[in-house]
């Protein structure tokens, strides 16, 4: 690994540093013993100890990252918002909104990873949720970021012409049906493909939220 490697050109200004993904790695392997943890004891069962050891780091080390036990999950909550945001943003302006979202949306819920990792943790953490304010209120600030990172993406591919407000709330209404679609499917044994399935759910929620917004027309 320290043998002289070729010369690549220089990442760009939004490029992470080493230090940053090394950073990010040990976040997500934080967050995945977090979530083994929480399925196997739940959130009163485990302690910030218990993480902290199933991860590999010190204890210290999980208290430089995280407050608490419960903001420890933060990670893996957020990288569905991530994935979803990543496949509208390459969508070229000018596409019909209703479409770009639509097919965002089912291609992010449909994936291998999300279906194999992301949606079976997710549906995990939200049952325990159910019984932990400290990990609801995760969740839901979780879902208050991904939105305002949403922002800025619907605004390019919605144009100059857009305003502000309507943007917003479909920003809003966009990762609300998400949301809901999530917890309703979480409550359920329902399988990750077919008719009631996360995508399947979520299109509904936002066919019924979005209907009659102007930026949809």
């Amino acid at each position: 690994m320290r043998s002289p490697r070729p010369y690549a050109p220089q990442p760009g200004p939004g490029a992470r540093s080493l230090t940053e993904r090394r950073k990010a790695a040990t976040q997500l392997d934080i967050a995945r013993a977090a979530c083994e943890l929480f399925a196997e004891h739940g959130p009163d069962g485990t302690t910030a100890e218990d993480i902290a050891h199933r991860a590999g780091v010190a204890l210290r080390t999980f208290y430089r990252y995280f407050r608490n036990k419960q903001e420890a999950v933060a990670p893996l909550l957020a990288g569905g918002g991530d994935a979803w945001r990543a496949l509208l943003a390459e969508e070229r302006p000018g596409t019909p909104l209703a479409e770009a979202l639509e097919r965002a949306v089912t291609r992010s819920l449909t994936d291998l990873l999300a279906v194999g990792e992301g949606l079976a943790v997710t549906r995990g953490l939200l049952r325990a949720a159910a019984h932990d304010p400290a990990l609801r209120a995760v969740w839901y600030r979780v879902n208050q970021e991904s939105e305002e990172q949403l922002v800025p993406l619907l605004a390019r591919l919605a144009g100059p012409q857009a305003d502000a407000l309507s943007v917003r709330l479909l920003a809003a209404a966009a990762t609300d049906a998400i949301r809901i679609a999530l917890e309703v499917w979480s409550t359920t044994d329902a399988p990750t493909t077919g008719p009631t399935s996360p995508a399947a759910l979520a299109l509904q929620c936002l066919h019924d939220l979005t209907s009659g917004m102007p930026l949809l027309r």
